[in-house]
């Protein structure tokens, strides 16, 4: 399969063992980890039985891994989507089909690619390799998995367990091997600890780095109506006679997910002596779990360990509630406290397993929680439609919620810039019992706009007060925090501290002369009767904008507040105007900067003043360096457009200009072989410029953020 076209854009090819639906799209520009999901049109009613008219990918996309969907678009009798650049990791996703908004999808998989996830036959898993997922990649010389066959007493007939052993597993050593038994949670099966947790990976990894204890992991069965029979009388003999393990619990360990977990822990009770070691992966205590004898565990384990996601891990207060639990009863356990990345998912889990078999058979040392995780407390959200939504702790998680209007619907998403580097997924909401629909996930810092999608419907969330001119539907909330550049420049500034940000009239150019408005930012500390006058940036919106946008999405009064505080920017006067439906030249000359001047202390020297817009303001800003060379020093264009044209003088525009600075998102932005070309035009022409370093995006906010933080250190800096 090819995208794109020459050298620019190519793509490589699949392996013949992964999905051939998929393919990474490989950019010159260096952004790395975006792919491109295509389905033949012609594959979805054999796979489905149905013609789709609304095709999508699902997977774990979106923010904290959570399940999302990116709706993919036709073409050539192709269904296809892009979404990137994905974090080093694991994922996991599936197509789906629906004939209309309010009919159930139907999942499937490319019937090419071989079934990879036991419990879910239509997933197929796509691992991306890099800084950070080290552990979790395939690694040479590692361990060996098979299959052990037993007859259990249990459900009187022959079950299977997984079992890896180690590089260089010896059958004839004469000290046995330590053993660690995994059990899976509830509607998993055993096989996913392989198939989704990365097991073979992370412990080969492991092994090999002399992290761990060479040890044998037997991934058993725990559907069972009586796990300590199963585990004891079956799992335990049955791994004893085929490998060489020992046969002693100070050499076992036991830990699980969920019921798994609970399991895991109940054996620890019920069988004091036989695990020395446990582990509790998002679990909880069996209410039905007999008095815990304290003394007698405290003196045959070693190590007790919980792990719990973050607090939209279903089983995060039962976690607490478990610690709490063993506190009272005087139990000594470890407690990993709350992963604040991920929640109920194998990629909390991963890092569980990760930390888990490092711990046993051997004195790890620190008993503390991984660093950067966070102490476990009761976590609870404000009651049903008593507040405005949504709801944001401290930790950057947020919880959307409806109200109960749509309590008779069958499909209702989140749709807002969640996605990798801004992209747009949508992220299905949870029906509560009151009718009520609810999305909780953990969002990083930065500024974010989202509607409800009801059924294919697009729905304004009634209970947050915020609004958007241009796209009434829309919402907008900023999680705060430095940890990330919209972060960093979206979180508001102290009060004193702040601009103010005004709206000026004017009279249009265009039929009629209706009164126009455009917002004002005006720094700190402004002052009308300066000596000298302000420097002035003209900052124009995009098609389908209007003088609104960079306030109300853009946050752009926050970037400036920021910018000014760290004492990076020069104070400037900000003017964002309606360019919609004029000729923006006529417009800008004649109306929008003789009223600037009347309102404030502005400069009329082109030396201070600058022009920028993003989509279609680039090409307004452009068009007027290249009609009025020299009236603007700085100009910059954000997924930009508008080749010069034949008549421009270049020798003008180079006298004139101080700066000319192109930005552009990564191929996901529609515009980027439109600026790849600008750039070619500009070479060819002779027209001095600077090509910002591609920001990984497609046509949004996110880019447009971006591309402003960086442009505005670079104005009226002499």
């Amino acid at each position: 399969m090819a995208v794109g076209t020459g050298s620019l854009l190519a793509v490589q090819p699949a392996a013949a063992e992964e999905d051939p639906w998929v393919a990474e799209v490989v950019q010159d520009n260096g952004v790395e980890d975006v792919y491109r999901f295509t389905v033949p049109n012609s594959a979805i009613q054999p796979a489905t039985g149905i013609t789709g008219s609304v095709v999508a990918v699902e997977g774990n996309f979106a923010p904290g891994k959570t399940w999302t969907t990116l709706n993919m678009g036709s073409s050539g009798g192709n269904w296809s989507s892009t979404i990137g650049p994905l974090e080093p990791g694991l994922y996991y996703y599936q197509y789906s089909a629906r004939p209309s908004w309010n009919q159930d999808a139907i999942g499937f998989r490319n019937p090419g690619s071989p079934q990879e996830v036991t419990s879910h036959p239509t997933w197929n898993t796509l691992f991306v390799d890099g800084p950070g997922a080290e552990w979790l990649a395939d690694v040479p010389g590692g361990g060996q998995l098979q299959d052990l066959t037993y007859r259990s007493t249990v459900t009187k007939a022959e079950r299977s367990a997984l079992v890896w052993t180690p590089p260089g597993f010896d059958v004839d050593r004469a000290e046995p091997y330590p053993v660690l038994y995994l059990l899976q949670d509830e509607g998993q099966s055993y096989r996913e600890w392989v198939e989704l947790g990365r097991l073979q990976q992370i412990l080969d990894n492991l092994a090999l780095s002399g992290d761990a204890e060479p040890m044998v992991v037997v991934m058993a069965d725990g559907e069972s109506d009586n796990i300590t029979r199963e585990v004891i009388n079956n799992v335990l003999p049955a791994t004893e006679k085929k490998f060489n393990v020992s046969r002693k619990g100070e050499d076992r360990a036991i830990a699980g997910i969920g019921r798994g977990a609970a399991q895991a822990l109940g054996l620890m009770i019920e069988k004091e002596r036989e695990f020395a070691n446990v582990g509790s992966f998002s679990g909880y205590l069996d209410p039905n779990t007999r008095k815990i004898q304290s003394k007698q565990i405290n003196r045959v384990t070693d190590v007790v360990r919980l792990y719990t996601g973050n607090v939209t891990d279903p089983r995060y207060n039962a976690t607490v509630e478990l610690a709490d639990t063993f506190t009272s009863a005087g139990v000594e356990f470890q407690s990993d406290g709350s992963d604040p990345d991920t929640g109920g998912t194998w990629d909390t889990w991963q890092k569980n397993l990760h930390d888990f078999a490092q711990r046993v058979f051997r004195d790890s040392g620190d008993s503390g929680p991984s660093e950067g995780h966070l102490p476990l407390t009761p976590h609870s959200l404000p009651a049903a439609g008593t507040t405005p939504t949504p709801w944001i702790d401290e930790n950057g998680v947020v919880t959307f919620e409806t109200g109960t209007e749509f309590a008779n619907a069958n499909n209702v998403t989140v749709w807002g810039n969640f996605g990798p580097a801004g992209s747009w997924p949508r992220t299905p909401m949870v029906k509560q019992d009151d009718g009520r629909w609810r999305l909780t996930m953990p969002v990083e810092a930065g500024s974010y706009y989202y509607k409800f999608v009801v059924e294919g419907s697009d729905r304004k969330d009634t209970a947050n007060p915020t609004t958007v001119l241009s796209e009434p539907n829309w919402s907008t909330f900023q999680v705060p925090g430095d940890e990330t550049l919209r972060g960093e420049y979206t979180t508001p500034v102290a009060p004193e501290a702040r601009g103010e940000v005004t709206v000026m009239s004017y009279t249009s150019v265009a039929t009629g002369n209706p009164t126009r408005s455009a917002y004002v930012w005006t720094p700190p500390g402004y002052d009308p009767e300066r000596a000298e006058a302000y420097p002035v940036f003209y900052l124009q919106h995009g098609g389908g904008q209007t003088w609104t946008d960079w306030i109300e999405v853009g946050f752009a009064a926050q970037i400036l507040d920021n910018h000014l505080a760290k004492g990076d920017m020069v104070p400037m006067v900000v003017v964002m105007a309606n360019g919609n439906g004029v000729n923006f030249q006529n417009e800008l000359f004649q109306q929008i900067i003789p009223a600037t001047e009347a309102a404030y202390n502005t400069s009329a020297d082109p030396q201070n003043r600058a022009i920028a817009g993003l989509s279609m303001g680039s090409g307004l800003a452009l068009n007027t360096l290249y009609q009025y060379p020299g009236e603007f020093a700085y100009v910059g264009a954000m997924s930009a457009f508008s080749n010069p044209p034949a008549s421009a003088d270049v020798q003008a525009i180079n006298d004139g200009t101080t700066l000319l600075r192109i930005y552009t998102g990564d191929v996901q932005d529609f515009t980027y072989q439109n600026t790849l070309g600008l750039v070619n035009a500009l070479n060819a022409r002779g027209i001095d410029h600077e090509f910002a370093p591609v920001i990984p995006g497609p046509h949004s906010w996110d880019v447009w953020q971006k591309a402003l933080i960086d442009f505005l250190p670079r104005l009226f800096q002499g």
